[in-house]
């Protein structure tokens, strides 16, 4: 899919989103303009799919419709809430662009870390309280993540969300490093 149809389907997902939700807040589009210093026709033009919109802008919106950032840019029919995978923003430079890959309630803080591990190198964890969830993203090699061992391969350019109320590991079963980025979510 090249830049513009990308740009396409994300302006369609947040048109659709940004007026079925201040339609079930019952809010106009002046009110909205109002409670989120969005102009009233900035808003018309993002409803109407015309406006390629800021993430500073889909924030403001987001905050006064008391919903997440991702709840404007994921598709409608998404099923999988933490797993959204949408452009958010494409640069004007050929590759230049912003995915969210996945978003999920957090209680108090989220840490974020880097990741190596070499060929053999295998980490086990005890589950984490209930209500922590992790994402991990492989950059680089291979990861076998494990949950409550069960594995699932993520190779690079993959990543997952899940639960971390079970017990989970990390294991590189590669010839080479496996580079991944892991947020805790709290």
């Amino acid at each position: 899919m090249d830049k513009d149809s990308n740009r396409t389907s994300v302006l369609q997902h947040v048109s659709q989103n940004v007026r079925r939700l201040r339609h079930v807040r019952g809010l106009s589009q002046s009110a909205l303009a109002e409670n989120s210093g969005v102009s009233r026709r900035m808003l018309v033009a993002i409803e109407a799919g015309e406006k390629n919109v800021s993430l500073s802008t889909l924030d403001l919106i987001a905050e006064a419709l008391g919903v997440a950032f991702a709840d404007l840019i994921k598709a409608a029919d998404n099923r999988d809430s933490s797993r959204i995978n949408e452009l958010a923003w494409a640069g004007e430079h050929a590759g230049s662009k912003a995915v969210l890959l996945a978003s999920t309630p957090a209680r108090r803080e989220v840490e974020l870390w880097e990741w190596r591990l070499e060929p053999g190198e295998f980490y086990k964890t005890n589950a984490d309280p209930e209500g922590f969830s992790e994402q991990i993203f492989v950059f680089e090699g291979c990861l076998t993540l494990l949950i409550d061992d069960e594995a699932r391969a993520l190779a690079a350019g993959e990543f997952f969300t899940y639960a971390s109320n079970r017990t989970h590991g990390y294991r590189n079963d590669g010839a080479v490093a496996t580079r991944f980025v892991r947020n805790v979510v709290i």
